[in-house]
């Protein structure tokens, strides 16, 4: 999973991410709630851990400010831990609620959960990207009515593009996703076969759908 915690304790931040990378996953860590929407808008994650007392905005402001924007499931982790705080949280969007203190394990079991359960609700079997259609239980993409052959790497770089667009996705990411376990983040196996992709998508069309975020990975918007 890739992971954003968003705590403003640095010790309880640092601890958390060295758990989360001892067991696999990728942690990026903000401590208040401007970054932290910023780096949403930005970067796609998995899951976020939102802390509810954060400086200058907290947890239950920073879910009212994603309201009706696409972002990945959030776990408040509080210790505000009362009835009427979970239920202000879970109203306020967050999709789960766990107190403080914490066991390491149960707060894994819910991202494991959350994460589980977006990928089976998954996103809209259609997507529309200005003139580019992806139809994800098909298997088809067409641009400008126009059908793209694409092979099976080059369909699943696309669908995980389609299901944070507008968000840059990382090199690493898409590597994890795609060929389903750890490469060097530097190889040049995603470079290869985006640059097939890009092809099959932009070549031709005035406006370019695929980006490149230089060091950091790619964004299809």
């Amino acid at each position: 999973m890739r992971i954003l915690v968003v705590e403003d304790d640095l010790s309880v931040s640092h601890w958390l991410s060295s758990k989360l990378h001892a067991s696999g996953h990728q942690c990026r860590l903000v401590g208040d709630g401007e970054g932290a929407l910023e780096m949403i808008k930005q970067e796609a994650f998995d899951v976020v851990v939102l802390d509810r007392i954060l400086p200058q905005m907290d947890g239950i402001e920073v879910l009212n400010r994603m309201r009706g924007t696409a972002r990945p499931p959030v776990l408040i982790l509080s210790a505000n831990d009362q009835t009427s705080d979970r239920v202000d949280g879970l109203r306020a969007g967050a999709d789960d609620y766990l107190g403080k203190p914490f066991d390491y394990t149960e707060l894994l079991l819910r991202l494991e959960v959350l994460t589980r359960r977006r990928q089976q609700s998954g996103i809209e079997e259609q997507v529309y990207v200005e003139d580019l259609f992806i139809d994800l239980g098909q298997r088809r993409v067409k641009r400008a009515g126009q059908v793209i052959d694409l092979t099976d790497k080059e369909f699943r770089l696309l669908q995980v593009l389609a299901e944070h667009v507008g968000q840059t996705v990382t090199r690493t990411m898409l590597l994890e996703k795609v060929w389903g376990y750890h490469f060097d983040p530097q190889t040049n196996l995603i470079d290869v076969h985006m640059s097939k992709l890009r092809t099959k998508i932009d070549k031709g069309h005035e406006r370019s759908l695929l980006r490149t975020i230089r060091a950091i990975g790619y964004e299809l918007g």
